[in-house]
């Protein structure tokens, strides 16, 4: 019995330890799904920096605590399963949701995203988001179309005065 409980406490530390470094969570009704699919779905995740979880609602519920997943504590009642990001939120939410569509079995209950708590409706409004990357160079765009604009617009005085003395200058010859 003593190592049962010490499992217990050291799968308590290690979910606690992922939830406190998570950037988001979603969390899904498993009931129905094929082994291979959850196989699947756990390596598509792995590569996206992110982890299906599989554990009792009592481990969840414990785990949570003093993290910012504790909003989500709530609805641990039933065969629930958590998938965790550790990087990119939008991608784990883009697989999540794509998974979903091919596979009814899997069903999106909700998530924590920043520590707000989110519906089924939110996690698919947050793969419908343009990634990060796609969000940094649209950022990064921005920021360098301005300065760009500024020497362009400078440097037409010295242009146009450029082209008048072409103009004079093949006009005389």
């Amino acid at each position: 019995m003593a190592l049962k409980r010490k499992q217990k406490e050291a799968m308590l530390e290690s979910m606690h330890g992922k939830f406190a470094r998570s950037t988001a969570l979603v969390m899904v009704d498993y009931s129905g799904l094929k082994v291979s699919d959850s196989d699947s779905l756990r390596k598509t995740l792995r590569e996206i920096d992110a982890e299906f979880r599989v554990s009792k609602n009592t481990i969840y519920k414990k785990a949570v605590e003093g993290t910012q997943a504790e909003v989500i504590k709530d609805l641990f009642e039933g065969p629930k399963a958590v998938a965790i990001s550790y990087g990119d939120p939008v991608a784990m939410a883009k697989v999540l949701v794509n998974f979903t569509k091919a596979n009814e079995a899997l069903q999106i209950k909700g998530g924590v995203l920043s520590g707000k708590l989110i519906d089924a409706a939110g996690v698919a409004a947050l793969s419908a988001m343009p990634s990060r990357e796609f969000l940094l160079a649209q950022l990064l765009s921005a920021l360098v179309a301005t300065p760009t604009a500024f020497v362009n617009v400078l440097a037409g005085v010295p242009r146009k005065l450029l082209y008048a003395l072409k103009a004079i200058a093949e006009k005389k010859a």
